[in-house]
C-alpha cells in the first residue's frame, strides 16, 4: 500500500502518516509552539503568504503552517485514512 499524501493547501502535501497533530493556531501555547519551532529550525511554512490557520504538527517534531482551516484539513485527513483503510 502506497503512502497518503494530505493537501495542505497552495500545491504543498504532507505524509499523512507522519500527521500526529492538526490544531488552531490562535491560543498562546501554540503561538509558543511556533515559535520554539522557528527558533530550532523546525517550521516549515506552507502558507504561501497568507494567513495561518492552522498548525500541523509531525511524528518528527516538525511543525507545519498551512493557511488552510484546521476543520477542512481534518476533514481531508478522515478521508485520506478512509480510502486508505478500505
Amino acid at each position: 500500500m502506497g503512502q497518503g499524501l494530505l493537501n495542505i493547501g497552495f500545491g504543498n502535501f504532507v505524509a499523512a502518516a507522519r500527521v500526529t497533530a492538526i490544531v488552531n493556531p490562535a491560543s498562546s501555547p501554540m503561538r509558543r509552539l511556533r515559535e520554539e519551532a522557528r527558533a530550532d529550525r523546525r517550521l516549515v511554512d506552507a502558507t504561501q503568504g497568507r494567513k495561518t490557520r492552522s498548525i500541523i504538527i509531525t511524528d518528527s517534531n516538525h511543525v507545519i503552517l498551512s493557511g488552510i482551516q484546521a476543520e477542512t484539513l481534518s476533514a481531508r485527513f478522515v478521508v485520506e485514512e478512509e480510502d486508505h483503510a478500505g
